[in-house]
């Protein structure tokens, strides 16, 4: 048995290379590396074709090293078959979103937040981020929103409404540390304040119920400013506020509020002429909206739901 085994070792040794195959996987296909690509990578390595060389001669381990250094390239795999055909399996990296800097540059994520360089065979459809701030040396607050522009590109990509609506998300420093997302719609002259990261399942949900509700009624257009990061509200800014609410004023416009939410329900195609603030109860079926007091715009307050 050693005989045969050495033998066969030996016999290995002194075969050739008959031929190679490629393929590359994705979850997406886009194939922004090709067959010709990894090709010339190989080419490259083994200073000539790889067919026809010793089989012994092909250092299969350094050729793997060689194609993961390839941005798009996430893990490659290199064997002999019983044939001596080697097969070689790539897996490339699938972006996530598509980042633009303060400074202009461009460039797409992927699942580790891995930065990749755009490429000339293909653009991915992917959520688009603006005014991600341009650092030489990123800092461990950079990565932590990386992170959380990772978590609401695969959130949007991987919901079929949001992903047709959502034309991009703005990045916005709200101060040491601290960044918030805006959304920008294709459908609707508005913007939809999202905060932060957490609960992004909860928020997108709030604002479906309050486009089918409400925005389905009095049309896309009404409210300049969404917000949804309150928990259990959507808030629609008809201008930004800017001062402080008269009591009296706001009292009266309350008053006339609810006089026109019920002039509305007998009229179809009534549609109420609400004040600046308003806030939308996704809790309850509720398609009126319900005025909300503020102290000190433009950050609202919550709305203390009653009990039943």
């Amino acid at each position: 048995m050693i005989t045969l085994l050495v033998a066969a070792i030996g016999k290995k040794k002194k075969e050739t290379c008959s031929d190679y195959q490629v393929t590359i996987k994705g979850a997406q296909q886009n194939f922004f590396v090709d067959v010709k690509d990894i090709t010339k990578l190989l080419t490259a390595a083994s200073g000539g074709s790889i067919k026809g060389q010793h089989v012994s001669d092909i250092k299969m381990r350094k050729l793997e090293e060689l194609l993961e250094d390839n941005e798009w390239i996430q893990d490659a795999e290199l064997w002999f078959d019983n044939k001596n055909v080697l097969n070689v399996i790539v897996t490339e990296r699938e972006p996530v979103a598509r980042i633009f800097t303060t400074a202009g540059n461009t460039y797409y994520i992927d699942s580790t937040v891995k930065r990749m360089s755009l490429s000339d065979k293909m653009s991915a459809r992917v959520p688009v981020f603006t005014n991600f701030p341009e650092k030489k040396v990123w800092t461990p607050n950079d990565s932590a929103l990386m992170q959380d522009v990772k978590l609401v590109a695969q959130f949007v990509q991987h919901n079929e409404f949001w992903n047709s609506q959502v034309a991009q998300l703005d990045i916005i420093n709200c101060g040491f540390n601290c960044w918030q997302f805006e959304m920008v719609p294709v459908v609707g002259n508005h913007t939809v304040r999202l905060g932060n990261a957490e609960n992004l399942e909860e928020k997108f949900s709030r604002l479906f119920t309050f486009y089918k509700q409400v925005l389905s009624k009095s049309g896309f257009d009404k409210y300049p400013v969404l917000d949804v990061q309150y928990k259990g509200q959507v808030i629609g800014l008809k201008e930004k506020p800017i001062g402080k609410v008269d009591s009296v004023l706001l009292r009266k416009n309350v008053e006339k509020l609810l006089l026109q939410s019920r002039e509305a329900q007998n009229d179809s195609a009534g549609i109420i002429n609400a004040p600046r603030v308003i806030a939308f109860d996704t809790t309850t079926n509720n398609t009126n909206p319900v005025p909300v007091k503020t102290n000190n715009p433009p950050k609202p307050r919550a709305v203390m739901m009653k009990k039943n």
